[in-house]
């Protein structure tokens, strides 16, 4: 369990608004509820956009059999295994 001076120095990690959008069903059970169903989880869709773009990103990296299964047991060799997928990943139209 973490102790309240541990959680205030982490400074905001996990605090603040929802990245994922709530369900439309969530939705009508908290409004059916009135004041029992609690304030609304805020949403800030332009930090989903980014998650979903990362994300993406990574799953494309990934789709590189030598990035997924690290092929290269140095970090050098595996880093410039990740910039070569990544120019390509870049160069294609």
């Amino acid at each position: 369990m973490m102790t309240p001076g541990a959680v205030a120095g982490l400074g905001g990690i996990g605090a603040g608004r929802h990245t994922i959008p709530e369900k439309a069903d969530s939705q009508v059970a908290r409004l059916r509820k009135d004041a029992r169903g609690g304030r609304p989880p805020g949403f800030d869709e332009d930090r989903c956009k980014k998650r979903n773009t990362a994300g993406r990103t990574v799953n494309r990296l990934k789709q590189s059999r030598a990035i997924a299964t690290r092929y290269g047991k140095r970090g050098y060799v595996f880093l410039g295994t990740a910039t070569a997928a990544s120019a390509a990943i870049w160069l294609r139209p």
